[in-house]
């Protein structure tokens, strides 16, 4: 009974901002990570930022620098700061959750298949 709830995005203008918000629950265990992972239709899904056992965060590279990762470890919940926005950056945003390995493995590509959890998604469109 794992669930991943979703909230935020929406559209933006190029440069302009979005933040996104998902919040856990049902997880029995009180080790695993929390990540974001996005999907272009046509394309595989990808990591954007992830998390690992000790919050230290892993980016993109088309992302870094613009994009900031957090989470607050007592709520279950991990946010997407996005700043600077792009046109390529329109994509169907997913929170993903569980084993720390696997958020990690997921980076190398299959991460449908890899990750544990997914949230329901979060449409992100940039325009120009």
């Amino acid at each position: 009974q794992v669930q991943l709830v979703q909230s935020g995005g929406g559209s933006a203008q190029a440069g302009g901002s979005l933040r996104l918000s998902c919040t856990a629950s049902g997880l029995a265990y009180r080790r695993y990570c929390m990540g974001w992972f996005r999907q272009i239709q046509g394309k595989e899904r990808e990591g954007v930022a992830v998390h690992d056992i000790d919050l230290r965060p892993t980016y993109a590279n088309s992302v870094k620098g613009r994009f900031t990762i957090s989470q607050d470890v007592d709520k279950h919940t991990v946010y997407l700061e996005m700043n600077d926005l792009k046109t390529e950056d329109t994509a169907m945003y997913y929170c993903a959750a569980g084993s720390c390995w696997k958020l990690a493995e997921a980076w190398g590509g299959r991460a449908e298949e890899t990750v544990d959890y997914w949230g329901q998604g979060s449409q992100v469109t940039v325009s120009s």
